[in-house]
């Protein structure tokens, strides 16, 4: 585990030059011979530094426009010759290889070619080779060769030179071995993820998901759970890619409920003021305002005692009046796309409260895969980005919705999308007033909201529940007309779901029966 080898010969061919000339101008200070290639080596002659052309070493010129100059027995000999192995000495001695102690790459930017929208052809020219075979060759000859695929290794590496007299041991080549065949396999899969969308082919034979590590978390879910969290290089809008400017570290949870919360108040845009409210991954309260503190005291005001230790999603510039009124109340984190300098100093007196920014919304109509894992594999599909609009509702009782009702309804819908199935959600004037969710029958989840509803009522000291006129979303159909009743009960005066029930017209009758409105979307929203 500790055998040394001693570090004289470096190969760097790098397309990310961040921090190249400071690293390599340290290891010729040790003494390391410099080989490198094409615009790697023509950076470091610049900055004065001896290197040696792969080409000269090879006898082989660059060629087919870069894309052979590294696939030679030269290289890859030298990288994967056993130094313990006479035989392999021998061939080495015979063909003139020299070995090669260091491997420095770092590959073509492929998936930032893919991310900037380039042509296919750009995209496949951004494929590395040469690469990937030497990051291979050399870290499955860990047990002689150092491979160091990462800029954020280069410190490491030089430290391990001074700890061991020049020297790199066994656990160190090991750990970078490791990351190199991460690293290579990430890549293959961000080729092989692109290439299936390319062609169209919505179910691949094999596929493959891949991260980089953000952070590891302290524990998971639970205590006992260990976790991290890592980027999947998609740079969408939201927790992965967000500025933290105070409180102590993001836990599992935290970043999974504040995903949830910054995806559903994306729903709403850049127009009104919005704000969402989540606690365990469902929103507790969801509204829109006149201003920002308007849309998050409705929201606040459809069930207090839930947005205690929530998340805060914020759909505009967080101001100093809407972070007074957050602080009132413990909150875990609030998340938006900006924020003033009045309002950071307002939450700078709560050090545990963490605010993100993003810079941006995301995308809810973007096109996205997801995966969730089960015993022995994992389920594949994309994202719900599925949206209604007016013209897309079908009217099924005798009396239509009023203007009123229809924005309202409108609205439940966007919060459906993201509530836990079975899913019910009251909504009055642009804020929702109860949310069911997570019950095994959908008529449990309607009692459940109008309850809640109830309850904050009282607390409030009004007069009846905001169910009173309010409308009520299904995310899915009504299997029987009891879970209508009931919502009819707690004063819903209009629905919304998506119909294609065997029982679709003893629904609707019960509805004419009680002068309610309903529409059908002919979408469903189910969330597990």
């Amino acid at each position: 585990m500790t055998r040394s080898v001693p570090l004289t010969r470096a190969l760097i061919s790098v397309s990310d030059k961040t921090g190249l000339v400071d690293f390599a101008r340290a290891l010729a200070a040790r003494g390391v011979e410099l080989l490198s290639t094409g615009g790697t080596a023509k950076a470091l002659r610049e900055a004065g530094l001896s290197v040696r052309d792969v080409a000269e070493v090879t006898g082989f010129p660059e060629m087919m426009d870069g894309r052979v100059k590294t696939l030679h027995p030269k290289v890859h000999g030298g990288l994967l010759a056993l130094r313990d192995n006479t035989e392999h000495l021998t061939a080495m001695e015979t063909h003139g290889i020299e070995v090669i102690d260091l491997l420095v790459v770092n590959l073509y930017p492929f998936e930032a070619t893919v991310a900037k929208g380039a042509a296919y052809d750009d995209c496949i020219e951004n494929i590395d080779i040469g690469g990937p075979a030497m990051i291979r060759a050399a870290s499955k000859n860990h047990e002689f060769v150092a491979t160091v695929v990462d800029v954020e290794d280069y410190a490491a590496v030089l430290e391990e030179l001074d700890r061991n007299d020049g020297a790199t041991t066994l656990a160190f080549r090991r750990k970078l071995a490791q990351i190199a065949y991460a690293r290579t396999a990430a890549y293959d899969a961000a080729v092989s993820t692109w290439m299936a969308g390319a062609i169209g082919e919505e179910t691949p034979r094999r596929r493959a998901f891949a991260g980089t590590l953000a952070q590891s978390l302290r524990y998971g879910e639970n205590p006992h759970q260990s976790a991290a969290f890592y980027l999947d290089g998609s740079n969408r809008p939201g927790v992965a890619t967000a500025t933290q400017h105070q409180g102590k570290e993001l836990s599992y949870n935290n970043i999974n409920d504040t995903d949830a919360a910054f995806e559903l108040v994306a729903e709403f845009g850049t127009g009104a003021p919005a704000c969402a409210i989540i606690k365990h991954a469902n929103p507790c309260g969801v509204a829109t305002g006149a201003t920002l503190s308007e849309a998050y005291t409705r929201a606040f005001d459809c069930d207090r005692t839930s947005a205690f230790g929530g998340i805060i999603a914020l759909n505009q510039l967080l101001d100093g009046a809407t972070a007074e009124e957050i602080v009132k109340i413990f909150t875990e984190v609030v998340i938006a796309p900006e924020a003033t300098d009045e309002a950071k100093a307002v939450f700078a007196a709560k050090k545990n409260l963490r605010l993100l920014t993003t810079g941006a919304l995301p995308d809810p109509k973007a096109a996205i895969t997801t995966f969730r894992q089960v015993a022995g594999g994992f389920l594949v599909q994309g994202k719900d980005n599925g949206a209604i609009t007016r013209d897309d509702l079908k009217v099924v009782t005798k009396r239509a919705p009023s203007e009123q009702e229809l924005k309202d309804l409108l609205f439940a819908w966007k919060v459906a999308k993201h509530v836990k199935s079975n899913a019910i959600i009251y909504v009055k004037d642009g804020a929702t007033v109860g949310v069911g969710a997570g019950q095994m029958s959908r008529v449990d989840s309607t009692r459940i909201a109008a309850r809640k509803s109830e309850d904050m009522a009282e607390a409030m000291g009004l007069s009846a529940p905001l169910t009173k006129g309010s409308v009520v979303a299904s995310d899915a159909f009504f299997p029987f007309a009891d879970g209508l009743i009931t919502a009819a009960e707690a004063g819903a005066t209009a629905i919304i779901q998506p119909g294609g029930s065997m029982r679709d017209q003893d629904v609707i009758d019960a509805a004419d029966e009680r002068g309610l409105a309903m529409v059908f979307t002919g979408m469903r929203h189910f969330r597990h």
